[in-house]
């Protein structure tokens, strides 16, 4: 007599999220480098030059020698 074993089919499946959030953590960590990056090394650091009173007439830096006579 011959027995007969049933077995059950498994079938796993993944579903896939953590590859997601992986992929959302990577661009994260990228946005925080190039903010870094921008306010400490890039053009973030330059100062705007153009917040002195404009009625405040420009200083010279070199003084001019009285042409002689």
């Amino acid at each position: 007599m011959t027995e007969r074993h049933d077995r059950d089919t498994v079938v796993v499946t993944d579903s896939g999220g953590s590859g997601l959030g992986m992929i959302l953590g990577v661009l994260l960590i990228i946005a925080l480098l190039v903010a870094v990056w921008y306010f400490t090394l890039g053009p973030g650091t330059t100062r705007n030059p153009g917040t002195t009173n404009p009625s405040t007439p420009a200083q010279p830096s070199l003084d001019v020698p009285a042409p002689s006579a």
